[in-house]
């Protein structure tokens, strides 16, 4: 506890120092209760109860926002109170004083390579839970109107997305009974073929569907884009805007929409 209280990286924000205690307490428990059977080979039975308890406090810090560094500092923590016992210990007996601080140093390092590899996966979860919500949220399909639905793109679009955004629209569709469906790309950085290929292929997923699809948000830079690769959008309607759009999808759905007059 002195080691990891003096470390200038301790996140007080994250974890208080009962917890950290409790935590520090139930490790070094573990750990001398392992060690004491004489056994040091961290893939015996013996083990099995700290490599849990490490994994556990790893992925829990990799959730709460601890960094790497920090969570290898709390095991290491435990090496250093140890190696200080050890010396007490053993400070009139340089051979045994060698022989025990090389078995533990060694388990400590095993412990934290599981440490690492834990925290890693637990972070590997928490970025790919993060990007399922991002694409989640940056995918709405919008009812703009009656029979009209609206899907504004942010973003880059890939394979992954794409699939997504189809899932998304379709169901939509069929939910609403929608006969038009806006593709809003504004938010798209840059346009290339496997982007414009991806779109195609989201139109045609939409009219098979039975329901138009219209694409806005054709910037011009875009509009450049696509014509110097060569992409065929002829038989798709495009608009500048989705104001646009939105207007053409009411005349396509033989609607119309006026100013009320003032009196």
């Amino acid at each position: 506890m002195q080691f990891q209280l003096q470390d200038a990286s301790l996140r007080e924000d994250l974890i208080s120092n009962d917890d950290l205690r409790a935590q520090s307490d139930e490790l070094l428990t573990a750990f001398l209760k392992a060690y004491s059977s004489g056994n040091t080979d961290l893939n015996s039975k013996e083990f099995v109860g700290i490599q849990d308890i490490l994994s556990e406090i790893s992925i829990s810090r990799a959730r709460q926002g601890f960094s790497v560094r920090e969570t290898g500092t709390y095991v290491l923590s435990l090496k250093s109170a140890l190696t200080q016992s050890l010396q007490e210990e053993y400070k009139n007996d340089p051979a045994k004083l060698f022989s025990e601080f090389v078995k533990v140093s060694n388990l400590v390092d095993s412990l934290s390579i599981v440490t690492f590899e834990t925290y890693i996966k637990g972070r590997e979860e928490v970025i790919l839970r993060q990007t399922d919500e991002i694409s989640e949220i940056s995918t709405p399909v919008i009812r703009v109107w009656d029979k009209v639905l609206a899907l504004p793109i942010i973003g880059t679009l890939d394979s992954a997305r794409t699939q997504i955004v189809m899932e998304s629209l379709l169901t939509e569709i069929v939910a609403s009974e929608s006969t038009i469906a806006i593709l809003d790309i504004s938010g798209v950085p840059a346009v290339d073929s496997l982007v414009a290929q991806h779109l195609i292929k989201t139109v045609s997923a939409t009219r098979l569907m039975g329901a138009e699809c219209i694409i806005s948000g054709i910037r011009p830079e875009i509009a450049q884009t696509i014509v110097h690769l060569g992409i065929d959008l002829s038989g798709i309607k495009t608009k500048s805007t989705l104001a646009s759009a939105l207007q053409l999808a009411f005349s396509l759905t033989n609607q119309e929409v006026k100013k009320k007059s003032s009196f």
